[in-house]
């Protein structure tokens, strides 16, 4: 087990980076020319949602709700939320959102493909 103050960034960028990577090309290749409006309309909302769960954790780490164990994170705090914390919830609400993108286009795809 890694017992460093990186290993919070390491294991979200390790199991992150890749599956974003994936699913950009995914949605490149399908949307070809429309993928910058397509990403245009999906990466908004998706911060917003990951600012949103930042407040909530800060809200949640302020009462006393939960915390994080000292060494376990960079010690670089927005608010008081550590900046991991803040960026699993960008990075998850990208995920979710080009998943669902994705998903937009394959039952496009099937309905075609019952089409004809």
């Amino acid at each position: 087990m890694m017992e460093t103050k990186w290993a919070y960034l390491i294991h979200l960028l390790a199991w992150t980076l890749p599956i974003i990577a994936f699913q950009l090309v995914v949605l490149v290749r399908h949307y070809k020319e429309r993928s910058g409006a397509v990403l245009k309309a999906v990466l908004p909302p998706a911060f917003i949602m990951g600012l949103y769960l930042s407040v909530a954790d800060h809200l949640a780490i302020s009462t006393g709700i939960w915390n994080f164990g000292e060494g376990k994170h960079l010690g670089v705090y927005v608010g008081v939320v550590p900046l991991e914390e803040v960026l699993f919830f960008l990075i998850t609400s990208v995920l979710v959102s080009l998943g669902l993108a994705l998903f937009t286009a394959l039952v496009s795809l099937l309905g075609e493909a019952r089409a004809s």
